[in-house]
């Protein structure tokens, strides 16, 4: 049963209302000496806990105290120890993005659900997709195109129409936004260790930002996305709500 665990809440009202009642209850470790994070928040603070304590070794369990919570456990104030002690782990590694600008500079950043493409003008986005060094398809029009990870592919991915992966698949989704050349090209499965690289086509025409998780990047030129299995983000579940129970129930509702 873990003995120090540190609580993190998003800004929203509600969610610090929770995290004051849970100290005053449990005490509060530092992130950095607890035995578990729990962050108190929506699907977007749990990504943004994730990441920020991705280099220490105290997994996350997190309490919707948000919207959706599809990564989130149902709140509750008690019985928290037990609840930690008794829960699933899931392991995810995320993708790593490495963006080239128009003016040169390159940014790297992780995605634990998805890295995507969008247009950023008025006219559809043109892209050329390379797997592995191999040219696949010379021009995608398109608003758009994401790869997205098992445990993203009921996010983003899902909503502009791509499959959703089984938790320990092994598979990337790569999936276009209102495809318009292919005419409706929904995309394809890869392998995790595949190597994803996008060209903008006519980048001054049709401009076109890149996003990794919450990080973005305007007017990209190119876009390399891959698994990197040397990060490994450890999430918490109560059991019988586990990552994978998820994924397969969100199919049948």
């Amino acid at each position: 049963m873990p003995e120090k665990i540190a609580f993190a809440a998003a800004h929203a009202e509600v969610a610090q209302t929770a995290r004051a009642a849970l100290i005053t209850r449990y005490g509060n470790a530092t992130p950095e000496e607890a035995d578990v994070i729990v962050a108190l928040g929506g699907d977007g603070f749990m990504l943004q806990t994730l990441h920020a304590a991705q280099h220490l070794s105290a997994p996350v369990y997190g309490m919707n105290r948000g919207t959706i919570g599809f990564l989130m456990n149902t709140y509750s104030e008690t019985d928290l120890p037990a609840r930690l002690a008794a829960a699933e782990e899931a392991e995810l590694n995320p993708l790593s993005m490495v963006a080239t600008g128009a003016d040169g500079t390159v940014t790297q950043a992780l995605a634990i659900n998805e890295v995507s493409l969008l247009r950023a003008g008025p006219q559809a986005a043109k892209l050329k997709i390379t797997v592995d060094g191999r040219l696949r398809l010379a021009e995608l029009v398109c608003d758009g195109a994401l790869v997205s990870t098992p445990a993203g592919s009921t996010a983003y991915n899902y909503s502009a129409h791509g499959p959703i992966l089984p938790i320990g698949s092994e598979v990337l989704a790569l999936t276009a936004m209102s495809a318009f050349r292919p005419r409706r090209w929904r995309g394809a499965l890869l392998p995790m260790t595949a190597v994803v690289e996008i060209d903008v086509l006519e980048p001054e025409k049709r401009p076109v930002m890149a996003e990794a998780d919450a990080n973005s990047v305007m007017d990209v030129l190119r876009v390399k996305i891959q698994s990197d299995p040397t990060v490994v983000h450890r999430i918490l579940f109560d059991p019988g709500h586990g990552l994978e129970e998820r994924l397969i129930n969100e199919q049948f509702t």
